[in-house]
């Protein structure tokens, strides 16, 4: 082990999160600093988050989650950054990974963080997720979250990329209509990120995506072998495709009558 214990900065994105920030909070309580971001949520996050002894909250307006993440992500005064979803929480073997990883000399700049996904309290096995990952650890300076995308973000990478063994919690399924918002919410995010590289609503995709999204999530990745979970969550999955397309449909339309009314004497 180095002699030198580099400082870490935990940073997460906060939204009407009661319930799930409190264990998130406490798994990272080893961190040097802990800074939350919260988009004015109405649930008592704030409060919580604002009464809290080693947290720092700051609210911020929600434009994108791109956005939000890249401010979040300036307010960090530590070059490592641990970077997580109010809903994720590190267990005791993952934070011991990433303490020993950062005090011996890294020859990586950033880190892919695998998720083992819940479903309430109980583990999801398959339904498309099994080998979901994201950057979770990272350092500031080698990094920025891409302006390609505004949900789903990703990182531009100033060097080499590691993968970690121990696998981050994600507690994705709170009830039905919480994850149908979250979804519906994706859906919208990814037409207007499409609008704006000039992708095309057609009949054709707002007919086959969702289909396609919920045959390959459910039978071709497996959904099936997670029962009843898996018939929720795929069929949730592919409607967030399906909102997609209703928005891009939404917004073209938009654009087309504003053109019309520009043109009107």
């Amino acid at each position: 082990m180095s002699l030198t214990k580099e400082k870490v900065t935990a940073l997460v994105i906060t939204f009407n999160e009661v319930g799930y920030i409190e264990k998130c909070i406490e798994s990272v309580s080893f961190a040097d600093e802990i800074i939350v971001v919260d988009s004015y949520s109405t649930d008592g996050t704030y409060e919580y988050l604002l009464n809290h002894p080693k947290v720092k909250v700051i609210q911020n307006p929600f434009k994108n989650f791109t956005a939000q993440k890249s401010f979040t992500l300036k307010q960090a005064s530590n070059d490592w950054v641990l970077f997580l979803d109010a809903d994720e929480v590190v267990s005791e073997d993952l934070q011991n990974e990433i303490k020993e990883t950062i005090n011996n000399n890294p020859k990586h700049v950033a880190y892919w963080f695998y998720r083992k996904f819940m479903f309430q309290n109980e583990r999801l096995h398959f339904s498309g997720w099994q080998t979901d990952k994201n950057y979770r650890l990272f350092r500031k300076s080698k990094v920025n979250f891409s302006d390609k995308r505004i949900v789903h973000e990703t990182l531009d990478i100033n060097g080499t990329s590691g993968k970690f063994k121990n696998r981050l919690t994600h507690y994705c399924y709170k009830d039905y209509e919480v994850y149908k918002n979250k979804m519906m919410m994706y859906g919208r995010l990814k037409a207007k990120e499409a609008f704006s590289k000039g992708k095309q609503f057609s009949y054709a995709l707002l007919l086959l995506k969702p289909l396609w999204k919920f045959f390959n999530s459910y039978i071709i990745r497996l959904g099936f072998l997670d029962g009843a979970k898996g018939i929720i969550i795929c069929h949730l999955d592919a409607l967030c495709d399906l909102e997609r397309y209703r928005e891009l449909q939404r917004l073209e339309r938009e654009e087309q009558w504003s053109g019309v009314f520009k043109t009107m004497p």
